[in-house]
């Protein structure tokens, strides 16, 4: 008696979830998207984790030619960096945290800003920078927009929802079939070939699954689709009383020096223009900066410390706290007397802010010390080498000139999937579009142009 080699149409006609196939086709094309920016994800942030060094060593030839004696007033040094920018505008200045150190003063002119150091003894200007080139500034812009702008933002917004897909996806197909902890919980010692990088991505993935899930939904508030929608879902229904200290998408640096980090749907121009209106014109009262300096001094504030001067004469200086430990982040608004009116801390933020102002002191590395330091970059590493592994295990079994891409499943899509599918679509905007994309392609070009099943 011999077995009918084809499978009877019946076997398939009931959706099952989760379908391995599919999982593996989702698993396939969702990684060949995102391995590019995961990896550069990973070297941008590894090097945002250490911003604070970086920039210090960066400016230590400028700080080195600091010259030794009695400082002149703060008035002075602002006025010796105005006039080193024809045509600027006092922007703000950022309290030194040593004695010997530059006074960095920064100047907005037309939609840039220029950062100029200041010899606080000979008033002398030791360096200027465009703020936007700097170098924490590119690794920031190339982290999260690609150094494009808003365009970027939504490509990386689509990576990280792709990203969750990823990781879905691939804790279903990690999922243990067999007892024993070898190639599960931990790698296989002494394994080698195919082996040896299959226990690196799953094992090494599921290790860091938790965290990367935890860095993708902080990153969200900061994309430009996402972060737009949930800042103007705030704002309609009355909860959107202070800025937010975050960047929603590509912010003009002025912008964001000046305490304005966005107006969802205002274009860049409009930003620009925001931004040039906050910002003290040539003939707006500075008169006060010495005692608000020294008020400053008083208040010690984390660091970077920035003063920002007042718009008009009925306006009050501000004295904010940039700390990436968002937690520990304060303003205070101050008279030109030096006198302090009112101090705005992190608890005194809605619950919405202080999430995310939690999420992202995570995410860059300064919630809990030098233990989320190493967390993130042990994490960074390991997504490294899984996803290494990924690019070899595909490399490894592609015949030449071909994808080789897992066949997809002959089973329909079941309730379950198309459920967890429209859920993750409402709450990931971008995913939502890029799902539908597909299953058009997959149902009016055919069904080897999709990758849903």
């Amino acid at each position: 008696m011999t077995q009918n080699s084809r499978t009877p149409r019946s076997v398939y006609s009931r959706p099952v979830w989760p379908d391995r196939a599919m999982l593996w086709r989702w698993h396939f094309f969702a990684g060949l998207f995102c391995l590019p920016f995961v990896i550069m994800l990973c070297v941008t942030g590894s090097l945002y984790l250490f911003k604070p060094q970086i920039e210090t060593w960066l400016d230590r030839h400028i700080d080195h030619a600091v010259t030794q004696g009695s400082p002149q007033t703060v008035s002075a040094q602002r006025d010796a960096a105005l006039a080193a920018v024809p045509g600027g505008h006092f922007l703000a200045l950022e309290m030194p945290f040593r004695k010997t150190q530059a006074t960095r003063v920064l100047v907005a002119h037309g939609a840039d800003v220029a950062r100029v150091y200041i010899d606080p003894v000979t008033l002398r200007v030791l360096a200027q920078r465009d703020e936007q080139t700097r170098f924490e500034r590119l690794v920031f812009r190339l982290h999260g927009q690609l150094l494009i702008g808003n365009w970027g933002s939504v490509i990386m917004e689509m990576v990280a929802s792709w990203t969750l897909v990823l990781i879905v996806t691939g804790l279903l197909l990690w999922w243990p079939r067999r007892a024993g902890a070898g190639g599960t919980i931990l790698p296989r010692l002494g394994a080698k070939g195919r082996l040896f990088w299959r226990d690196l991505h799953a094992v090494g993935g599921m290790w860091i699954s938790l965290v990367l899930v935890l860095f993708l939904v902080s990153g969200l508030p900061w994309s430009f689709v996402w972060g737009s929608a949930f800042a103007a879902v705030e704002s309609r229904i009355g909860r959107l009383i202070a800025v937010q200290d975050w960047e929603i998408g590509a912010v003009p640096i002025a912008a964001t020096l000046s305490g304005h980090a966005t107006m969802p749907g205002m274009s860049d121009a409009e930003m620009a223009g925001m931004a040039m209106d906050t910002a003290p014109q040539p003939m707006s009262p500075q008169a006060g900066l010495d005692a608000v300096y020294e008020t400053a001094r008083q208040l010690a504030f984390p660091a970077p410390t920035l003063i920002t001067p007042p718009a008009s004469a009925k306006d009050v200086w501000h004295i904010r706290s940039d700390a990436q430990n968002r937690p520990k982040r304060v303003e205070a608004s101050v008279t030109a007397q030096g006198e302090v009116t009112h101090v705005t801390r992190f608890a005194d933020k809605r619950l919405s802010d202080r999430l995310i102002g939690y999420g992202v002191a995570f995410h860059e590395g300064h919630l809990f010390g030098v233990l989320n330091l190493l967390l993130n970059l042990i994490v960074a590493l390991l997504l490294t080498l899984a996803s290494v592994a990924a690019l070899m295990l595909w490399l490894r079994r592609r015949r030449p000139g071909h994808l080789d891409a897992p066949q997809s499943s002959p089973r329909p899509i079941g309730w379950g999937a198309l459920a967890v599918m429209g859920v993750m679509g409402i709450l990931l905007p971008e995913l939502g579009a890029s799902l539908l994309l597909l299953a058009l392609a997959g149902r009016f070009l055919g069904r080897r142009f999709s990758a849903l099943r």
